[in-house]
């Protein structure tokens, strides 16, 4: 059983709600770079025409793509980002902290936002380098100057893919007859010998198992328990002998 683990509450009380606010990556890679504690924007709240107009400006010096490791310095994130609110929904969220001290509940979200770019020519050219990256494949081939000599073993092949395989390879070798060829194989096999499996009939046909089946079930019954299980004969319409029913129905009469 997992140790109780004890939660700081106390943050409810002082705080009167919290946002929670989705961000760009590009956006929280430069909050990383600010120096501790400093500071890495401002948010302006303003009311215009009766509406609250929500906005984060970063901080200017945190606007460089050097930032992102891009060379060239000319190249600027966005300043300005306009949040679009959204509606709590009826749920219930809260937000959390883990320090050294523990955990600690710092407040229950009141407000739901994202936080998106003004469109400019310094975000047209941010995601140009972003598609440029993401363009950049993850694999590449490599020529070697001389061998590897690290042992690989590879994984044994399962019996059931050899099966697979051979099975695939047989019915590959088979091509299908006309229909008409196929019943005079069957019926000639059948003058010779009452009873046949599948596999003995594919043998003498040498065609594709479901396509034999497709015959078979035309001319043939299939005998599913008895002495013959699992073994196929003609239908009676089809028999040039009697069954052992038939002859002492005869003798019987």
């Amino acid at each position: 059983m997992a140790d109780k683990v004890e939660v700081n509450l106390t943050g409810v009380k002082q705080s009167k709600g919290v946002w929670l606010v989705k961000v760009p990556k590009y956006l929280s890679m430069q909050w990383d770079k600010a120096t501790e504690k400093g500071e890495v924007g401002k948010i302006t709240i303003e009311k215009k025409q009766g509406k609250t107009e929500v906005c984060f400006s970063l901080n200017e010096d945190l606007t460089s793509l050097g930032a992102l490791g891009e060379k060239d310095a000319s190249l600027q994130v966005p300043r300005d980002h306009p949040f679009t609110m959204h509606a709590a929904g009826g749920q219930t969220m809260a937000i959390f902290s883990q320090s050294t001290d523990g955990i600690s509940l710092e407040g229950m979200v009141v407000h739901r936002a994202e936080c998106r770019p003004v469109v400019s020519d310094d975000y047209m050219r941010l995601k140009k380098l972003q598609l440029k990256e993401s363009a950049k494949p993850q694999r590449f081939s490599q020529q070697l100057e001389k061998a590897v000599t690290t042992i690989f073993k590879p994984v044994a092949n399962h019996d059931f893919n050899l099966e697979h395989e051979k099975k695939k390879k047989t019915d590959g070798k088979m091509v299908r007859a006309e229909r008409q060829i196929v019943l005079d194989m069957l019926f000639s096999a059948f003058e010779k010998h009452q009873y046949y499996n599948i596999k003995d009939l594919v043998d003498i046909t040498k065609q594709p198992v479901t396509y034999l089946k497709e015959i078979v079930r035309e001319i043939g019954v299939y005998n599913s328990k008895g002495a013959h299980k699992s073994t196929w004969e003609l239908k009676p319409e089809y028999r040039h002998y009697q069954s052992a029913e038939e002859e002492e129905e005869m003798q019987t009469t």
